[in-house]
């Protein structure tokens, strides 16, 4: 798509706020489906983080896409992307940038790594050890970095997409609890249905290239996406919706099946995610559902199980699940 076209498409005109935010939201999901067969469920919750200033961590087994949906996604948006790929050599000023002496002027200037973009690509973040994973820790919740006593602020938007392979743990350094509590969502990919694979070899089976990935084109721009964060925060939310996120994460607090519970940081992510589903499903309030689909990938990095349950072979979802059956829903 054309930079000409795109301004086009972002013109303001007389339709809805809310009727725009799901005509740019179904572009997105239209240039993405161009290559992605699938994964729908990611790109929404993609959308949700980029419209309440959130970020995300992808997880799931090598080769369903995890890293070609993100990058096609960036690609949808007209503004700075960069790709960072974790190792365990990588040190924190490969991240954040390092301050270097010009000699020409005499002077020590501030050099800005590759995490001073607006959508940040984090490739196998679990690769890298603590003090690199801990770099991350100012500008994800901040969004700045402080280097000598300077402190440089990100250009909005900005959001962090990383990715970790759950099963091979060998030569990786598990993300801390703090690390992952700075995540909006992480969201755990599976393998494609029986029907979605075929469509995959279908479609490129004159495709080897992946040619097809460079048809995708811009949707939004940095005006645009402010534009769908104003809206979301108008989004209404009754109190008694609030109450009901609040019951759910004082469950996880005082649930015997769990050794941590939620903060509310996770409250809050709760309520801002279900405002913008609500909002990505055309309404201006927030329903139950709207809460209940973001639950999951806002709290299963969030919480630990207690011991007696991971050795049953329970995943967080599981617990979560109850959590829901158990908090009586407002009427």
């Amino acid at each position: 798509m054309s930079e000409e076209n795109l301004d086009n498409d972002l013109s303001p005109n007389p339709v809805n706020p809310l009727e725009r935010y799901n005509r740019l939201i179904t572009e997105v999901r239209n240039e993405v489906q161009k290559v992605v067969i699938g994964q729908q469920k990611m790109i929404d919750l993609f959308l949700v983080a980029l419209f309440t200033k959130g970020h995300v961590i992808v997880e799931g087994v090598p080769g369903i896409a995890k890293t070609l949906t993100s990058k096609l996604l960036a690609k949808t948006i007209a503004v700075d992307y960069s790709r960072i790929q974790f190792t365990p050599d990588l040190m924190p000023a490969d991240v954040i940038g390092t301050t270097v002496f010009n000699m020409k002027e005499s002077v020590f200037a501030f050099k800005q790594g590759p995490i001073f973009s607006n959508v940040v690509l984090i490739d196998e973040i679990n690769r890298s050890p603590a003090k690199t994973q801990a770099a991350l820790f100012e500008v994800m919740e901040e969004r700045q970095i402080t280097s000598d006593g300077t402190r440089y602020p990100m250009e909005e938007p900005f959001v962090v997409i990383a990715t970790q392979n759950p099963i091979e743990q060998e030569g990786t350094y598990k993300l801390p609890e703090a690390q992952l509590d700075r995540f909006l969502f992480r969201i755990k990919l599976d393998y494609p249905s029986l029907s979605e694979e075929k469509r995959i070899l279908h479609q490129f089976k004159s495709d080897f290239d992946g040619k097809k990935s460079h048809q995708v084109g811009a949707v939004l721009d940095a005006a645009k996406i402010k534009e769908c964060q104003e809206l979301v925060e108008q989004i209404h939310i009754k109190d008694e919706l609030i109450d009901y996120i609040a019951h759910i994460i004082h469950n996880t607090r005082n649930n015997g099946d769990l050794f941590l519970g939620a903060s509310p940081r996770a409250s809050l992510s709760i309520m801002k995610s279900a405002k913008a589903m609500a909002a990505m499903k055309g309404r201006d309030f927030v329903i139950p559902e709207d809460i209940q689909f973001v639950v999951a990938p806002v709290l299963n990095h969030r919480i630990q199980l207690s011991a007696e349950r991971e050795m049953e072979g329970l995943e967080p979802e599981d617990i979560i699940k109850e959590i829901i059956k158990k908090v009586e829903v407002p009427r």
